[in-house]
């Protein structure tokens, strides 16, 4: 196997900026009254469609430590299919994915319509920029393959 560049530990100032974009997201989540533990959820999902390893342990634990359920946890893949998420966690949960997803460029009129009538402003706008941070680590983690190791 080829040994990748760590980009965290090349531009560790580059890295750093991503640390505080992070820290004021999370701050953004609070600040909108989004819990931790399904703040970590919202990580966990982005990071499964993108399939981090590395994210996906992290938050599964993160969220599992914020006191999220273990059922929530092993749901959260298949969200839809659930009765564990209310209607303002499941707005943000496919905020998250459109964005995640977004493929030609644009979110979808439809996804950002039913966020609106479920989430306030401030809370969209914290979940977008979690989005944006979590994929962001995630391609930080899979570009400079970050080990995930029993």
């Amino acid at each position: 196997m080829i040994e990748r560049v760590n980009i965290g530990k090349s531009a560790p100032a580059l890295y750093q900026a991503v640390v505080e974009l992070d820290r004021l997201a999370s701050v953004a989540i609070t600040d909108a009254g989004i819990a931790t533990g399904f703040s970590h959820l919202l990580r966990l999902r982005a990071s499964q469609i993108n399939q981090c390893a590395f994210c996906v342990r992290l938050h599964a634990r993160d969220a599992l430590a914020s006191e999220e359920t273990a059922d929530r946890v092993a749901v959260v893949a298949a969200w839809k299919e659930t009765e564990y998420f209310t209607l303002k966690e499941r707005a943000a949960l496919e905020l998250v994915e459109a964005i995640t997803l977004i493929w030609d460029g644009q979110l979808p009129d439809a996804i950002y319509k039913q966020a609106a009538s479920q989430l306030s402003k401030e809370e969209i706008s914290a979940i977008e920029w979690l989005a944006i941070v979590i994929n962001t680590w995630n391609r930080i983690a899979i570009s400079s393959r970050y080990p995930v190791k029993i």
